[in-house]
Order: structure tokens, then sequence, then C-alpha cells
């Protein structure tokens, strides 16, 4: 009945998805939720403002095929991320850079401190704080020991519920210090949001003849492994398997249960035209909650009220919340490398996206990655 069968409705499958259906493959895309586009869907609130239900998502890209492809499948609305973070009583720009630098210090250290990073480093570059860290300097050592406790550090211990030192080291590593005053949050060439919301972009991808979705539906009910062999209906299944979900939940956690990190989203309505000075204003210390999001400033509309989210991570509990981040601990990736080991076992099963490579992926990075998989398996 079908060439393909893709687990997952998010990006990465819908992606997929379109590929193989406009190369005249007859695909079955199979998803648990009730809706299409993972955790990037979006919809209109009582309010009449466009909400990411699970967590601002945006798009940015310096890959002009990315650009140029799901261009094909929506509008944009041209949009530079901006995000401040509450830091010593008021928000400030972030990443960390200089105009951040003279609004949290005193006027002759922030001086020196700019001078420094000046002298040191070229304008315009990101530089991490572990290599500041690392520098001869002292001022930067200080700099760097800075940032990492106002906007890292206690940031971190609510997101992950774990000190950084027990998380991969590159988590840390890639905190930067921009030697600039751009107050952007991304910097590439390509910056914008769906014009009608990701659940039209993802609708548009999947809206094709040889494409089948079946929505609130666990793949469980419809497929199995048995051995190496993978049986749909019941019936055995010679096709393509893509699956972007959770990889322990595929082999039904033989190895054990890999971690992730959820999310409490708690949504509220402010009688407001607006309510904070960014889109996002980050709290690393003293707040339960990691960050505020007001989706006015992403999708605008004309309201005399604004809506506002406020994230609280909390630990993922399967049926009773989201797997949003895995846990790059060391004992996760080992348990992870046994299902890819295990996942290598069979010769038409292909994992994709961040639940199923365990990984994070920005919008463009899965796109990319779905493309490349497509591509790979058409050689």
């Amino acid at each position: 009945m079908f060439d393909i069968v893709i687990i997952g409705a998010g990006m990465a499958g819908a992606v997929l998805a379109e590929r193989f259906a406009a190369h005249g493959k007859k695909v079955l895309v199979i998803e648990r939720r009730q809706h299409v586009a993972g955790n990037c869907y979006d919809e209109l609130d009582d309010n009449g403002i466009l909400i990411h239900k699970y967590g601002p998502h945006l798009f940015h890209t310096d890959d002009a095929q990315i650009w140029e492809y799901l261009s094909r499948f929506t509008d944009w609305h041209v949009y530079h991320h901006r995000v401040k973070a509450f830091i010593d009583g008021k928000p400030v720009p972030i990443p960390f850079n200089l105009n951040t630098l003279q609004e949290v210090l005193p006027r002759s250290l922030a001086n020196k401190l700019e001078d420094a990073l000046l002298e040191n480093y070229e304008y315009g570059k990101k530089i991490s704080i572990l290599e500041l860290k690392q520098s001869s300097n002292k001022d930067l050592q200080f700099l760097a020991d800075f940032v990492y406790e106002k906007i890292f550090l206690h940031y971190t211990e609510k997101q992950w519920g774990l000190t950084p030192d027990k998380i991969s080291g590159a988590v840390t590593a890639r905190v930067p210090v921009l030697i600039g005053r751009d107050d952007r949050y991304f910097y590439d060439r390509f910056q914008a949001v769906p014009k009608r919301g990701y659940n039209v972009l993802v609708k548009n991808l999947i809206d094709h003849k040889n494409i089948k979705l079946l929505l609130n539906t666990d793949f469980h009910d419809v497929m199995e492994l048995r051995g190496e062999k993978i049986y749909l209906f019941r019936r055995k299944f010679k096709g393509r398997l893509i699956y972007t979900g959770q990889l322990d939940e595929l082999f039904d956690k033989k190895f054990g249960k890999l971690p992730y990190r959820s999310v409490d989203m708690k949504f509220e309505t402010i009688a407001t035209e607006k309510f904070q000075s960014a889109p996002v204003v980050n709290y690393p210390n003293n707040y339960d909650f990691t960050r505020i999001t007001e989706f006015k400033q992403i999708h605008p509309a004309a309201t005399p009220c604004t809506t506002i989210l406020r994230e609280y991570p909390q630990e993922y509990v399967m049926g009773r919340n989201e797997p949003y981040y895995p846990i790059f601990t060391e004992d996760a990736v080992a348990m992870y490398k046994k299902y890819a080991d295990e996942l290598a076992n069979f010769q038409n099963i292909t994992a994709v996206g961040r639940l199923a490579e365990y990984r994070y992926y920005d919008i463009d990075d899965v796109v990319r990655r779905a493309l490349d998989v497509f591509n790979d398996l058409n050689d």
C-alpha cells in the first residue's frame, strides 16, 4: 500500500513526506498528536494572536537552498529576533555584547573590559566564554566568570535540572560574547517567521495526493518490529520507515529510558498593548521560570491586549508532558549509542530529527538534515 512510512508529522517528517511524494512514492505519515507541525505548532488564540503552543520557534538560516525550498510552501514575515536577560534588576541585551557590558557594569570597568576585548579580538566576532576563561588576560577572565554567573549558570540549572558540570562541555562552550553592538539574537542571512504560521507551512508541505496522514495515532497501534522485520497493519512492510520519534520508544526502552527535559507552558492574557521591552526576556536568576515570550512582538496583531508565555522547566514523564530537550550526560549519550547500534540492524529504518537522533537541531538544521537524508536514500 505504501512505499514510505513516516512516524511523526513535525518538520523533519513533513519535509521527507513532501520530497518522497513529489517523486512518485506513496507515503503514510503517522502522528500521535491531534495536529501536525510537532513542537513548531502554532494557532490563533482567543485574542487573535498567533501563539506557539510549545514555545517560540524562530526561523533563521544562511542556506539559500533551504530558504528557497520552504518559500514554495509559505510567505514570510521578516523578523529579526531580539532577546534580553533580566540581570541585576533590569533587562539587558543578549547574547552578551558591548551594549550589555555598558548596561550592567560601572562605566570605568565597562570601558576597561571593552578595550581588552577590542585589543584581543576582531570586531563583530563571537567569542565563547570558555575561550575568554582560557585567556591570559585577567580582565577577560573576570568577564567570562561574570557572564557565566549572571547569564548561564542558574539558567542552566533551571533549564536542565542539573549543574553545568553534569552536562556536556559543548553546552558551556556555546555561550558567546559578541565583540560588537548588534543586539539581534541571530545574524543569519535569512530571518523570518511563516506569515500564516508553522502549522500552515507544514500542512502545505504534506498537501499532496500521494500522502496519507493519520493523526491521533500511536505508531505502536499500527506497526510493530518482529526480529528485524517491520509489520504495518499486521502485514510485512518492505518499504522504508522514517522514524522521527524517541528512539528508545521504537525499541520498547530495552536499554533504558533516554532522559529528556520538559517545560510547563503557562500562557496568560495581559490587558495592555505591550508587556515587555523585547519579544523574549530570559530570567536566569531568582525566578522559577526561565523566560517570558510575548508573541505579539513576533507576529504583529492589532489587539488592545497581549499574550505572554512563561516557561517552567520540569522533569519529563512519559504520558504527562512533552519531551523537549535531550539531556546530554555521559550516561545518556552512551545509552543512545546502544539504541543507534540496534537501529543499524534494520536496513530499511532511518532515524531523523531531534528526538530520533538525540541531538539539538534548529529548524533550518532539521530541514537540511531531512533534505540530505532524502538525497542519500535516492542515490
